[in-house]
This record gives structure tokens, sequence and C-alpha cells, in this order.
């Protein structure tokens, strides 16, 4: 029974070895009559992957390549691509045309028809035939396309900061469609020469591209620390007024430079503070004036008032915003006065009217004093200066007044320009009237003694001195 069952399996194994060898003969025989075949077939056909004027060479012969060529420079049109559309250039405006200089039969004699079956491995590069064009015509029709007519082009922008809403925000770049002229004019004439029936400028990366783009980290770092600078907020107080420089304001001082840094712009802060002189500065100017007895008058000139420092004020303005500050503050003044509201004369002052020889002190809106005075001699020319206002420019005791022909002892002095003052005259027995006409003084406001103490204890360096 086991010898039986053994020369069975022997009989089955010799059967299989002979069927496998029948079928290994049959695939070397087939593999012998397709490679014989392609021999034959591909020595009268390229087998090589490559290209010729844009036309695959296998499975072609040369003269089918050649005549392919022909046909398709005869019909040929290159559609160019553009951001904006299509155009076309046509081999009959450009001249073009073939030289057969046996490129292709070079190619097909060092192919090898027994390595066939290697073609695989083959290049796939553009052959370099002999195609050439009118480089004027072709210049020509470049130079016509839309695309290349500088007016037809948008430059790109960066991707940069604008403000908006309180804050510094990104505002996207955009490519816009500004061709590199000279890249183009390349590969249009590349394509071309290669036999391409279309080329895409933007594939081929002809635009001229943003520098700056959205996601750019060190943009989104810029504008983080550029609205830490809008968080200030300064007011300048100008009594019942007020100026107030917010994020609204400094955002147009905040200059951006080349690798993302940015500034204040001192210019325009310089700007600013010009203005807010020119809204607030009192210095000098005409103001109206409401007298003892309620007339409204026009006072001009005279040495007091308001006069920003405009260089320090900067210098303070910018720190203050570098600081991220939040608070009230006044300018820096090269001038000052006592009050600052739209009034600058405020209720403390000193009243003198010429016409009426009487002074009246006003303090908080109250007049503690009406006394009358002798102003300067006009027959002598002494008159005392007037149609201002001037500010007390100090503060003396038992001060000895000189001239070329006087040497006089007062017990108060109060200058107010110059050499001329508000002082007691104990060589007068009387006041007021029509003495200053031709007794009058130097210049200055001879007052009665008891008055000028009254006076002086209540007044400031500063206080305005309203002479009319």
């Amino acid at each position: 029974m086991q010898k039986t069952k053994l020369r069975q399996e022997l009989k089955r194994q010799r059967t299989s070895q002979k069927r496998f060898r029948r079928i290994l003969y049959l695939i070397i025989a087939a593999a012998i009559v397709i490679y014989i075949a392609g021999t034959v077939y591909y020595s009268k056909h390229f087998y090589s992957k490559g290209t010729a004027f844009g036309i695959a060479l296998r499975n072609e012969s040369v003269a089918s390549v050649k005549e392919k060529i022909e046909e398709k420079m005869n019909a040929y049109t290159l559609t160019v691509s553009a951001r904006d559309g299509e155009e076309t250039i046509n081999a009959s405006d450009i001249g073009l045309k073939y030289d057969d200089k046996k490129e292709l039969d070079d190619l097909f004699k060092k192919e090898k028809p027994f390595l066939w079956f290697l073609m695989a491995a083959t290049s796939e590069e553009e052959i370099d035939l002999d195609i050439s064009v009118d480089e004027q015509k072709l210049d020509d029709e470049i130079q016509k396309l839309s695309c290349m007519q500088d007016e037809n082009m948008t430059a790109p922008t960066d991707a940069h900061l604008e403000y908006s809403d309180g804050e510094f925000k990104i505002v996207d770049e955009t490519h816009g469609n500004q061709l590199d002229v000279n890249k183009a004019e390349q590969v249009i004439e590349t394509a071309v020469s290669e036999g391409a029936s279309e080329v895409s400028l933007d594939n081929q990366d002809c635009y001229v591209k943003p520098s700056v783009y959205k996601d750019d980290e060190k943009l989104k770092q810029e504008c983080d620390d550029a609205n830490k600078m809008l968080v200030a907020e300064i007011t300048y107080d100008f009594g019942d007024r007020t100026e107030v420089v917010d994020s609204s304001v400094i955002a147009d001082w905040i200059t951006f430079g080349d690798d993302y840094t940015f500034d204040l712009d001192e210019d325009k802060i310089t700007e600013y503070v010009h203005q807010l002189g020119l809204k607030y500065d009192t210095f000098g100017l005409s103001r109206q004036f409401k007298t003892h007895d309620g007339q409204t008058i026009t006072l001009k000139g005279g040495d007091y008032g308001w006069c920003i420092n405009k260089k320090k004020t900067v210098a303070q303005l910018k720190e203050l915003v570098l600081q991220g500050a939040k608070e009230t503050v006044e300018p820096v003044y090269l001038y000052s006065g006592v009050c600052r509201d739209t009034n600058d004369l405020g209720s403390t002052y000193i009243e003198v009217s010429i016409a009426a020889q009487t002074m009246w002190l006003y303090k908080d809106g109250e007049c503690i004093v009406s006394t009358p005075v002798v102003t300067g001699n006009v027959s002598a020319g002494h008159s005392t200066p007037s149609g201002g206002v001037w500010a007390i420019d100090a503060r003396m005791t038992n001060y000895t007044l000189k001239g070329q022909d006087y040497n006089s002892e007062v017990s108060f002095w109060l200058p107010f320009n110059g050499d001329v003052g508000i002082h007691d005259a104990s060589w007068r027995s009387e006041f007021g009237g029509s003495i200053y006409k031709t007794r009058g003084s130097h210049g200055c406001v001879n007052t009665p003694y008891s008055a000028m103490k009254t006076i002086y204890e209540n007044v400031k360096i500063g206080y305005p001195v309203v002479v009319y």
C-alpha cells in the first residue's frame, strides 16, 4: 500500500516538472519573439522618452517627427496665460522656421535597437533643434501683449500695519499683476523655441512678489509692539479746556521703517505742539477786558500771558507716550500767567485807568482796593505805558528808585514793565485828578501808602496788571 502511494507521488512530480518546463520554454520563446520584434521595430523608430519641439519621439520615425514638426510650425500658436487673461502669439507673426541640420538623424543613430528594452531609463529632455524666429518680430509681438504694458500693471503691496478702531491691524499683502518683464520675455522665448502650445507666466514665477506677507512673524511682533504705544492717554489741562492725546492721535505719529522698525515722528509731535501754541498761547496777544464799570475794551500787547515752551513740551510728550502714561498734565511753559482759563486774566488782577487816575485790585473777583493814583507825566513825555497787560516782575520792600534826575526811597516796589512799576509815594500829599498831566511821575503808578501796602500783601509775581 505504501509503495503504491509513493509511485503515485513520484508520477505527479514528474508530470508537474514537465508542465513547468513547457511553460518556461513558451515564456522564453515569447520573450525572444518580442525582443526580436522590438529590435526590428526600434531599428526604424525612436525609443527615447525625449521631445523635439514639444513632440514626443518614442515610437516615431525620424521622418514622422520631422513631418510633425513642420505641421506644427505651420499651425503653431503659443497661448500666453497671464493673471488677467490669455493672449496668443502666432508662428506667422514671428518668422518661425526649422533648419534641419540632421540633429534627429544623429540622435537616432546613437540609439541601439537591441537595447530598446531599456527605454524606461532614457532621458525626457527636449532635443535642441535649430528652430529659429525673427528675434525682432518675436520681441515686437511680446511687447504688444496687453500684460506687458506698464499701464496695465499693478504693483504688489506688502502686508503692513494700518490704524483702525483704536489699534494697529495687519493689512494683507496684495499680489497685483506687475511682471518681471525680462523674465517674462525669456519664458515666452523659451516656450516658442520648445514648441510649447501654452505657457503660464504665473506658474513660471514671472510676477513681482510682495516682500512681506500677513503671516510674517516679525510683522506680527511689530504690530504687538506698536499697539503698546497706543495705550497712552495724556490729557493737557488748559483750565476750562482740555486736549486729549489718545490712540487716534498717537497712531499718526508712529512711523514704520525698514526691517520692522518704528518710531515716533518728532516732526509730527512738534507740529501738534505748535498747533497747541497757536490755539492756547496768549502771551503778548490781544484780549478782551471788561473794566470796573462794565465796558469791554481790547487790550493789545504787554508781556502777560501763557506761552508754551515747544521744545521741552515735545520732549515731555514723547516721553509720556513711550511710557504709555495715562495722566493729566500741563505743557511746559516758557511764560505763564495766573489763570489758565479762556479768560487768562481770571478774577485776580490789578486794573489801572489813566483817564480815571484810579487803580483797583481784584482778588478772586472781589475788589479789595480802589485807590486814586498818579501816573506818568504827560507833558514831560513820561506817560505810563497803557493799552496792554503786563505781569508783575518782582516784589521788593524798602527799595531805592534811581533815575537821571531822581533818587527816591519807597516802601513797596512792584515793577511790571522794566523800570515802570507800582509803588508808594510818600512825597505826595494828594493823588488822582489831573495831577498826572503836568506833575505826574516818570512813568510809574504812584500810590498812597496804605493802599500800596494792601496791594503788596495780596499780589504775587506774575499777577496781571491792566493799564488803559
